[in-house]
């Protein structure tokens, strides 16, 4: 098998995700319509494959329990859609904060190899203080929940979730959390089996023999762009503090011409007219820069948190295919172990060693044969049952490994 060939299951590419086709951009009112188009069977298969259209929309947020201490939020979610797992056209949900969360940390389990969009952390200073139920901070937070179910819907594999189409269309939302805690849909990994390659597994410090230059040339394109929102965020601060400086001389400039309309009584109305003009206009901008740095700076701070869900998933892949390299390494060994006990039976005075066994492997049965470590077939036998039952368990933890 070649090792390359592992990942070819998963749709890593994004060449072709840049921007859906136009049709499915622009749905019907009704939510009906082409949407995305699905490739044909025969295609490639790590193309993008798009099965129709999901479009949530997060709103109408509304404090419930208002007035006690367990008061919370919850958000009116609605979708149209026309994929064929969800039998309305249109959806209409309640949701709670806790319940995104739930959303996003079990999509993360369920489809390791896909980017599932980041959530506006709870570790806030609004937490701290109390503001949590403000105004400003409800509408910033709706906007990230509405970019946040965006991003799901845009994801070719997480809009076909069984979990997405039981969070925008149940009603028992509850049962359904529970349910999915006890029949998870990626079965745990053996972890007894994973113990018992403890020893050939690979560390921290190991790095992958045959990288994949699509996923080289991804982790360039996330260092560039992280770079690029780094220096964007540090240029605004300086144009934000230049604006800052710019309003204060403005109003300095103001009290400067107020004062001189004091001085020259002939012109001191229209003095005191352009003394006026110049302190709205100070403090217009500077209203005008603390409104506009927020909403920016958050917004790069989103996107910088969802560059690094990318970068995780690359380095998850990354691990895996380490993962199966020592694995595919491992199985080899205890392979050409297997075939050589097996060859044994056939190795008589002074017989050739078998075709792909080597010399060293035939000068190591000799020695001990004259030794007496292996002193009859039946030792061979169990020892060749033992290392079968190995290779089904590594091929088995193999596979999952390829499969993640």
């Amino acid at each position: 098998m070649n090792d390359n060939e592992v990942f070819e299951s998963v749709a890593w590419e994004s060449e072709n995700f840049a921007s859906p086709p136009a049709a499915a951009q622009q749905p019907t009112a009704s939510g009906s319509g082409a949407g995305y188009p699905a490739h044909d069977a025969g295609g490639d298969p790590s193309e993008i494959k798009w099965e129709g259209y999901l479009i949530p929309l997060v709103s109408d947020p509304i404090k419930e329990l208002e007035g006690t201490k367990d008061m919370y939020v919850s958000y009116k979610v609605t979708a149209k859609t026309n994929l064929p797992a969800y039998s309305q056209s249109e959806t209409s949900t309640r949701r709670r904060f806790q319940d995104f969360t739930f959303l996003r940390e079990h999509l993360s389990k369920d489809f390791p190899a896909c980017v599932v969009p980041p959530l506006p952390g709870k570790h806030r200073l609004e937490y701290v203080t109390g503001d949590r139920f403000s105004h400003e901070f409800i509408e910033r937070r709706k906007e990230d929940l509405q970019r946040f179910m965006e991003r799901l819907a845009h994801h070719p594999t997480l809009q076909r979730s069984k979990l997405l189409r039981d969070f925008l269309t149940s009603t028992e939302w509850t049962v359904q959390m529970h349910a999915h805690l006890a029949h998870p849909p990626v079965p745990d990994a053996g972890g007894s089996i994973l113990e018992n390659l403890s020893d050939t597994l690979i560390n921290a410090f190991s790095r992958v023999r045959k990288p994949d230059e699509r996923f080289l040339d991804m982790r360039d394109g996330l260092d560039k762009f992280e770079e690029g929102l780094v220096g964007t965020e540090r240029g605004w601060n300086r144009v934000n503090n230049k604006m800052g400086d710019l309003s204060g001389d403005y109003h300095d400039m103001a009290v400067s011409v107020q004062g001189l309309g004091f001085l020259e009584s002939g012109i001191t109305e229209p003095l005191n007219r352009f003394s006026n003009v110049l302190l709205d206009f100070s403090t217009h901008l500077k209203s005008n820069s603390e409104q506009s740095t927020g909403p920016f700076i958050h917004n790069v701070h989103s996107l910088l948190a969802y560059s690094q869900i990318n970068r995780a998933v690359l380095k998850l892949r990354d691990q895996k295919q380490l993962d199966f390299e020592e694995l595919t390494e491992y199985l080899s060994q205890i392979s050409l172990e297997r075939d050589r006990l097996a060859a044994r039976s056939g190795l008589g005075g002074g017989a050739a060693p078998p075709s792909g066994l080597g010399l060293g492997a035939y000068i190591r049965d000799r020695v001990e044969a004259i030794r007496g470590t292996v002193d009859d077939d039946k030792t061979r036998v169990e020892k060749k049952k033992k290392l079968d039952q190995r290779i089904k368990e590594v091929g088995v933890f193999a596979n999952f490994v390829s499969y993640l």
